[in-house]
């Protein structure tokens, strides 16, 4: 009896000990939702905002696409900063940190090599010269956008309503500048990039590497070659950590756009899509808004923390971008005084270089000291993670480091009525260089690349060149007049996918660096194959899944392996290929096949020769290897295929050691394996990575297969695990017969807030193809919410 007793008692105080645990972990659980459901914006109802000069109505769509309808300019943009911090807040400090150099501030040492990295180019430097140059119309903008901003930052401290990250990384953002807009603007450059990186690898090669090794990974053979080579060959750079640390954006980066005319279309009217490729992640690059007042009526997207709308429609235009990819940014080797290294020699003659303090503020750490130097040409960048001080150095000349007026472009832009106004309004879209499509409900179609791209003395932006010399500076940029420029052409349709735009006859240097022709050709494939198309028409072709790489590559590599002695493995893979209708769809064997040969391939030629430090900046490699399986399947053997054991034995090989690490990660039938276990698109919150809690919270999303690929009009780029983390991060589709509606998808959703109902809920249109109608009316059934002057 007393054993029983003992024995009952030990359980109810088991029993007791798990209910107040349980109790515990439900009230932590409850608490912690309250709290992070405190920073849920009010979306209904009234809401008193200081600064306001009358009311402005906001109408939240089933999308969560807010429209702002304001009497005045100065309340709209205070209305559009107010509602993207509600929605996006977290991500506006992020960014203006990151572009700052200021993330170590709020993250710690772990990002003190990305804050010098961000300090030596100086976009924040950029943006303050950038500054001054605005009209005083745009100036106030500016003041406007970020007084609403400010306003919501100051309502939410004295809520005790902050988004939670802040509280999770312990600080309290600062007020919002004009600036703040401006340096995001020009970070957007800077991902949108500029080729350097290639030119810093290709110079290593020509140092590293046989010299006609080195030539093979040269996009094209470079002007004044012999003579730069000579002049620089024999000087001494310490790569190391300092060329191999940068933060290299992606390199697929780009974008697919075109308009057809009215004469190709169902509804007689020109008809315009746009895909933006960018990083894929949770919130959205973009944030998508309906703005209207007295004088302006514009719906589309815009970068969270920037006023305005970039890329959309208008009552009678619309526009897209894709990115041009010129040769903006040029590597200069500088020679240093043996005794004062702040003076590089110049035509004879030793000057002095600028030099920033630039202190950066650690979280939990003391502040490091930091110093930029910045010479004629713009500043070192090869010594940020290591200031050694060595003999040479190289410094970067990038337009996106001059004063430029992106914004003052953008809200002409969005005032534009027809071709004439909106041409002119490019004028001051310095920087990044876009191909911009655009349609007019009059019937016009109009193609443009805008931008500042530079005119040299010599070299043509392959290799770094001389600094020491005059004989490489810019003699200016190429005239406005004169950039690429095509209206109303008789094929009835413009396209772009980051291809070469230009023919050899144009008479100025943009670039040597074009995506590869797929997407292009595909999208031409499909305009020209129908007299008339639809609406429905221009959706299924921003998600083809038709690989034209595929296409091309496979009957050569079948060619070169056709008769060599091969496993009966490999015999089957080599038939899947041969019956492939070459879609990247996420169910089907062929392209898991395809995509991991190409890849071992690209891999293997290169790992003995380049180290990794080095592979990070190897820029278009993918292409530099297609051009030599080209070459060789004409009988013109590279030396990385001849020390391979020759084409034939390396495609063999690769093929073998394909189909072995295949068949330990799907199984040994073949025929059972899918694109889409392996390719995966997946949003991921920058936060998430931090616990395995906080990416429970904030991916609650797993991955999920998707088709598609690289090179497929309906991109979905990804990394070593097959992660899709980039491709069309806006998808955007108008028939300009009705300017009053257009079609969208902004993946992952339009909030930023994990708990919004719109944080991912377009994951699945995003796969699946499905778009929201976004209108120039402000949605009668959606949630309304009136901003009013705060007395």
């Amino acid at each position: 009896m007393e054993i029983n007793l003992k024995k009952n008692r030990k359980r109810t105080i088991i029993i007791g000990g798990v209910a107040f645990l349980f109790l515990c972990l439900t009230s932590l659980i409850f608490y912690a939702d309250s709290f992070i459901g405190r920073s849920l914006p009010q979306l209904e109802g009234e809401l008193a905002v200081p600064g306001l000069s009358g009311d402005v109505e906001v109408v939240r769509d089933s999308k969560g696409v807010p429209h702002l309808s304001a009497s005045s300019d100065r309340d709209l943009y205070m209305a559009q900063g107010y509602i993207q911090a509600q929605d996006r807040l977290f991500q506006m400090d992020l960014s203006r940190r990151q572009a700052s150099g200021r993330l170590s501030e709020v993250v710690g040492e772990k990002a003190v090599d990305r804050d010098k990295f961000f300090r030596t180019l100086g976009l924040r430097r950029a943006a303050e010269a950038s500054l001054e140059g605005y009209s005083p119309e745009v100036k106030e903008i500016l003041g406007w956008f970020a007084d609403g901003v400010n306003a919501y930052i100051q309502d939410s401290k004295e809520t005790k309503s902050l988004p939670a990250e802040f509280t999770l990384l312990g600080y309290e953002p600062e007020k919002w500048t004009e600036v703040d807009s401006l340096t995001i603007g020009k970070y957007m450059a800077f991902d949108l990039g500029g080729h350097w990186q290639g030119q810093a690898f290709r110079y290593w090669a020509l140092q590293s590497l046989p010299e006609d090794k080195a030539m093979d990974l040269f996009p094209s053979y470079p002007e004044d070659a012999p003579t730069i080579i000579h002049e620089t060959k024999e000087l001494s750079m310490k790569w190391g950590n300092a060329i191999s640390e940068p933060v290299i954006p992606p390199e697929m980066n780009g974008s697919n756009n075109w308009v057809v005319s009215g004469s190709k279309s169902e509804s007689g009217y020109p008809m315009l899509a746009d895909d933006p490729h960018l990083s894929l992640g949770s919130p959205s690059i973009w944030y998508q808004m309906h703005l209207e007042s007295p004088d302006v009526n514009v719906s589309g997207v815009i970068f969270a923390g920037i006023p305005g709308i970039i890329l959309g429609h208008n009552e009678t235009i619309a526009w897209g971008v894709t990115n041009t990819g010129p040769d903006v940014q040029d590597l200069y080797i500088e020679k240093r005084h043996k005794e004062k290294k702040n003076h590089f020699l110049y035509d004879g003659k030793w000057e002095e270089a600028e030099v920033i303090k630039e202190p950066i503020a650690v979280k939990d750490s003391e502040t490091i000291p930091y110093e930029v130097t910045v010479t004629r040409h713009g500043p070192i960048v090869s010594e940020f993670a290591n200031q050694d001080d060595s003999e040479n150095a190289l410094s970067m000349r990038w337009t996106a480091l001059d004063p430029s007026l992106e914004l003052q472009a953008i809200i002409d832009m969005n005032k534009a009525s027809n071709w004439t106004e909106f041409e002119k309004a490019m004028e001051d879209f310095h920087t990044p260089t876009q191909n911009f499509v655009f349609a007019d409900n009059d019937g016009t179609i109009a193609y443009k690349a805008n931008g500042k791209i530079p005119i040299r003395k010599k070299g043509d932006g392959l290799l770094p060149v001389p600094g020491w010399t005059s004989d490489y500076e810019w003699t200016g940029f190429i005239p406005y007049e004169e950039l690429p420029r095509v209206v109303n052409p008789a094929e009835g349709y413009i396209a772009t996918a980051n291809n070469k735009v230009i023919g050899d006859e144009y008479p100025y240097h943009i670039s040597h660096h074009w995506a590869g022709p797929y997407r292009y050709m595909r999208i031409s494939e499909v305009l020209e194959s129908k007299e008339k198309l639809t609406k429905q028409d221009m959706k299924d072709l921003q998600h083809d899944h038709m690989n034209l790489q595929a296409r091309e590559f496979v009957p050569l590599l079948l060619d070169a392996l056709e008769g060599k002695e091969v496993s009966v493995q490999s015999r089957e893979a080599l038939q899947l290929l041969a019956d492939w209708d070459y879609e990247d769809d996420a169910d089907e064997a062929a392209p898991l096949l395809f995509h991991h040969w190409m890849d071992r391939m690209s891999n293997e030629l290169f790992d003995d020769s380049i180290p990794n430090d080095m592979m990070k900046l190897f820029e278009g490699k993918q292409n530099v290897v297609d051009e030599l399986i080209r070459k060789a399947a004409k009988g013109k053997v590279s030396p990385w295929f001849t020390e391979q054991g020759g084409f034939e034995s390396f495609l063999v090989e690769s093929l073998s050691d394909t189909l072995e690490d295949g068949f330990d990660r799907y199984g040994s039938n073949m025929d059972e394996w899918a694109w889409g276990d392996y390719h995966r698109v997946y949003f991921e919150n920058p936060l998430s990575s931090a616990s395995s809690i906080l990416e429970w919270f904030l991916n609650r999303r797993r991955p999920e297969p998707v088709g598609g690929s690289r090179v497929t009009v309906g991109a979905a780029s990804y990394n070593d695990e097959g992660i899709v983390n980039h491709g069309g991060s806006w998808r955007f589709i108008i028939d300009t017969v009705d300017m009053s509606k257009a079609d969208h998808i902004v993946g992952p959703g339009q909030s930023g807030h994990f708990k919004s109902p719109w944080y991912d809920d377009q994951i699945d249109d995003w796969i699946e193809g499905k778009y929201h109608e976004t209108t120039l009316k402000s949605p009668a059934d959606g949630k309304q919410l009136r901003l009013v002057p705060k007395t």
